[in-house]
């Protein structure tokens, strides 16, 4: 049994055995976009430190719930599920394995991040992101093994389980590949949307970006400078410059966070250059994929990498343009808002927009005609029609006049 495969051989119809991650990781590799190099530890694995440590009957047992379960009910579930993982015995055949494959990356003394791949992650059809653990600055087969049955366990956290369960995903259903990726000592770093999530524009390209590590920018602990750039020309059409006063960097077991020097605080993260250059590897990796894209990415010596990619699954569909032209559909007239203003803010539908331009006319000129015993206008001297989408009243001049 194989329970190592390489990041690079991992394609789209892996997602069972590699996970969402792995495929999305295969994916920059073989569109040779610059992701660091790395393997992952397949399903198989995973099954086979559940049976060889006799696990699955008390998992099932544990993870199925009721639905009008507490999120206490699952808390406690979790906590059981997780010691049993991390009380269990890694199998000798995955321990040669994976020492192998990690031996492999600058010969075994490397700094590594694990990150979980759920085969029901990163997937176009539902967010499940960030549902299970990542470890970094992982450093020794011994400490490499101990993060992987970390990884494992935390498919059961509560979160993850009541995620599951609100999606209908049976317990039994789900299996956990791992990735291990050598560590980038980032200087900066990120995440990028390929598509602007405010406003659902496919041809913007929306980043944030921090000094030092970028798990915190994913976990949303520093404070980000945020652009948007035009994905087909790369220029910057918006800033925001943070004051940035923590930053996540490595420490001896993992990672910890301090303060950024102060004449970086203010400084942008990324020039127009930067900037351009990055969009401009977000929009090969959304034609690569075929779909917008929620990109990780991390800077060193001038080079960007990327850390992982998944499908963008929450986005509006894009606003309309500002029209350039407001033309009006009757000449010679007054247009104004007035009190429409307060009753109709916003752009009428083409239904209502028909009925009420006809309405008010007829309406005014018979109110006028039972106040003053005559018919003082005709239909079109009073009408309401919409420029733009917006509701305007429109009164023709020679109209006024006989009012007058």
């Amino acid at each position: 049994m194989t329970y190592v495969n390489n990041l690079g051989e991992v394609g789209p119809g892996d997602i069972a055995v590699a996970g969402g991650k792995a495929v999305g990781l295969g994916g920059l590799i073989q569109a040779r976009l610059p992701a660091p190099p790395g393997f992952v530890l397949n399903t198989a694995a995973y099954s086979h430190f559940v049976q060889a440590n006799q696990l699955g009957d008390a998992i099932q047992e544990l993870a199925t719930l009721p639905q009008d379960a507490a999120p206490q009910d699952y808390t406690d579930a979790s906590e059981r599920i997780q010691s049993l993982f991390r009380s269990g015995t890694m199998p000798a055949d995955i321990a040669a394995e994976l020492g192998a494959a990690y031996g492999n990356l600058d010969g075994g003394a490397t700094a590594v991040a694990v990150r979980s791949s759920a085969t029901a992650e990163d997937l176009a059809a539902a967010s499940f992101a960030g549902q299970q653990e990542s470890y970094l600055n992982v450093r020794g087969a011994e400490s490499l093994s101990a993060a992987v049955i970390d990884c494992w366990a935390s498919l059961w956290t509560a979160r993850a389980m009541a995620y599951r369960a609100r999606e209908g995903i049976a317990p039994g259903a789900v299996r956990l590949a791992v990735v291990v990726q050598q560590m980038i000592d980032a200087e900066s770093a990120g995440v990028m949307f390929t598509a602007n999530p405010a406003n659902g524009r496919r041809d913007q390209t929306a980043i944030s970006a921090a000094w030092g590590l970028g798990e915190s920018v994913v976990g949303g602990t520093v404070t980000t400078d945020d652009l948007v750039v035009d994905a087909g020309t790369g220029t910057v059409l918006s800033r925001q410059t943070a004051d940035k006063a923590v930053m996540t960097v490595y420490s001896e077991h993992g990672t910890r966070e301090e303060p950024v020097p102060a004449d970086r605080r203010r400084a942008p993260v990324l020039d127009d250059r930067a900037a351009a250059e990055l969009a401009g590897c977000g929009a090969r990796i959304a034609d690569h994929f075929g779909a917008p894209q929620d990109i990780e990415w991390a800077r060193a010596g001038g080079r960007f990498f990327l850390l992982q990619s998944r499908p963008i699954t929450a986005l509006p569909e894009p606003a309309a343009d500002t029209p350039e032209t407001w033309p009006v559909p009757y000449p010679k007239g007054l247009y104004f808002r007035a009190s429409i203003v307060e009753q109709l803010p916003d752009p009428l539908s083409p239904l209502f927009a028909d009925l009420i331009d006809g309405s008010v006319s007829r309406s005014l000129k018979a109110l006028l005609a039972d106040a003053l015993g005559r018919n003082i206008i005709r239909e079109d001297d009073v009408k309401m029609p919409t420029i733009n989408g917006y509701a305007y009243y429109y009164y023709r001049t020679a109209g006024m006049l006989r009012m007058l």
